[in-house]
């Protein structure tokens, strides 16, 4: 019989609850006791008792890792901001910088098991799939039953245990289609136990297959329950599991299920960011501008109809606002690490595409940052996309950052399922899909853009113009031109860029990190990459 301390069960009450619960001191109570309570089927009951644990699921993507104290590295956006600088499409400065990110944008080794800069990705992940199966202990097949709480409370478990191994096989292992597929995957646990023996990895496939099975699981036990789409979006609900799904299916090669996955979502997010809040809007001059988070969909979830999974402000973590917007008091403005675009992929953005906006076109002269009265030059090709010159419901500048923030959105859904279409033989599919998105992205008054008469896209296979579409929508996103690079097979060539600070190239080859030396020395089956 296991004992289970308090702090194993993040958020229960059972300390103002056990007299109402009528079990052993907090300090005693056992793994069978807590499923028997569950098994009871009273809702306040069941809440009580692992409605913390079930609540903090959500909650995990806005933990990071250990391993490095830098803010970057201590949750997942600063993870996946350090993803977007090792890539084409974003140029870091517009000089060479000492500041944190410069290693990452230079290629400075960030794949070593060695490397500070490797292990903080394992910790994110592996702490996720702790934290689930910490919860999915006490929900076994005989205690959910056909009770609909616990399999709601069981599908939250399933869907961020694969959301943590997907994580990990994105930067862990060579991507499935471009020979990843023959190697290993992870080592697959599947209860937690804080003395159980360490296990070796698993396949690739036998990996994926894990991560889908939980998917599905997580998928028909939220139907059960009657959890669809919710008003939500800081809630696992369909549109997440269908979403990560497709994401599992698209590197994986399963072209049907990314379609029928991205299908169903799409149907319940019919409706794409609108031109007036694609980035900021300035209401002052260059000079003086006066950006309001409350008008950007990229800062405020309240005007962004695409949002299917992201925090509210206070929740949100603000790390990526403060490297990507050029207003902010940090690295992203101050320190100079403006987040500019490749002149490449500008110049590739048709004239009447309004994303196109989303990029200074000119250099701005002295900004002044408001805490020193600091001035510094804005370069050209800095983005506006995460601009704002103030904080969500503050008219001071100095609380510049405060923002909500979201993880998963439709556009990214509809490109998906347009790279599914192109890349199962679908070319009029994939064409009619980008053409949805295209419409959407057009200069109100202007004629409406088409994969036809998209300028950019003359010439080029229905694959090619969803790869370039996707780094125009996405660009800045969640570290995504990284990983699509790895799975697209494409290496970094900067030489033709010409405002890339560093020209450097870089192979996909060495897109895939080693296990890091900590899992190395203490799990003795574990085998490097």
């Amino acid at each position: 019989m296991k004992k289970i301390f308090l702090f194993f069960i993040a958020g229960t009450l059972f300390v103002s609850c056990n007299k109402k619960l009528d079990v052993a001191p907090p300090n005693n109570i056992t793994d069978e006791q807590i499923q028997e309570l569950l098994k009871s089927g009273d809702e306040a009951t069941i809440r009580t008792v692992l409605g913390g644990m079930a609540n903090s699921m959500p909650r995990a993507f806005n933990y990071g890792g250990s391993g490095n104290s830098e803010s970057r590295y201590t949750n997942v956006f600063g993870l996946e901001v350090m993803r977007n600088l090792e890539g084409n499409d974003i140029v870091f400065g517009d000089q060479n910088l000492t500041i944190f990110g410069g290693d990452e944008y230079r290629f400075l080794d960030f794949i070593s098991e060695g490397t500070n800069k490797n292990s903080p990705y394992w910790f994110f992940a592996w702490n996720g799939i702790t934290t689930a199966n910490k919860m999915l202990n006490y929900l076994d097949d005989a205690t959910v039953g056909s009770n609909t709480i616990l399999k709601e409370f069981k599908a939250r478990g399933l869907i961020l245990r694969a959301y943590s191994y997907n994580f990990l096989m994105e930067n862990y292992q060579d991507a499935y289609l471009q020979g990843g597929k023959d190697k290993l995957g992870m080592p697959l646990y599947d209860t937690y136990l804080p003395t159980q023996e360490s296990k070796a990895r698993a396949t690739a496939t036998e990996t994926y297959n894990f991560i889908k099975a939980d998917l599905q699981q997580a998928i028909q036990y939220l139907k059960d329950a009657g959890k669809g789409y919710t008003a939500e979006v800081n809630d696992f609900d369909l549109g997440v599991a269908n979403f990560i799904l497709a994401r599992v299916a698209l590197w994986t090669g399963d072209w049907a299920t990314v379609i029928s996955s991205t299908n169903d979502i799409l149907t319940n997010y019919p409706n794409l960011l609108p031109q007036s809040a694609y980035g900021a809007t300035n209401d002052g001059t260059q000079a003086s501008p006066i950006m309001r988070p409350e008008k950007n969909g990229f800062l405020n979830n309240a005007v962004n109809p695409e949002v299917i999974f992201g925090f509210p402000l206070g929740d949100a973590l603000t790390t990526h606002n403060m490297w990507m917007n050029p207003f902010a008091e940090a690295e992203g403005g101050l320190l100079r690490g403006y987040q500019r675009i490749d002149a490449r992929l500008y110049n590739s953005i048709a004239a009447d595409d309004f994303r196109k906006n989303a990029f200074m076109a000119t250099a701005w002269g002295d900004y002044t940052y408001p805490t020193n009265n600091d001035k510094r030059t804005i370069p050209a090709y800095t983005n506006l996309k995460f601009a704002a010159t103030h904080g969500l419901g503050s008219d001071d500048k100095k609380n510049v950052g405060k923002n909500t923030a979201y993880f998963f959105r439709t556009s990214e859904a509809l490109l998906m399922k347009a790279e599914a279409q192109a890349q199962s033989g679908d070319a009029a599919g994939a064409k009619a899909t980008l053409n949805k998105l295209l419409a959407a992205r057009t200069k109100a008054g202007a004629t409406t853009l088409t994969v036809d008469n998209y300028p950019g896209m003359a010439g080029l296979t229905p694959l090619q113009m969803v790869q370039l579409q996707t780094r125009i929508e996405l660009w800045g996103e969640g570290g995504r031109e990284f990983f699509n690079n790895k799975r697209w097979n494409i290496a970094v060539n900067r030489s033709g860029s010409t405002n890339h600070v560093d020209k450097s190239s870089y192979p996909v080859s060495k897109m895939t990190l080693q296990i890091p030396l900590d899992e190395m020395m203490y799990n003795d089956k574990m085998v490097q990459n």
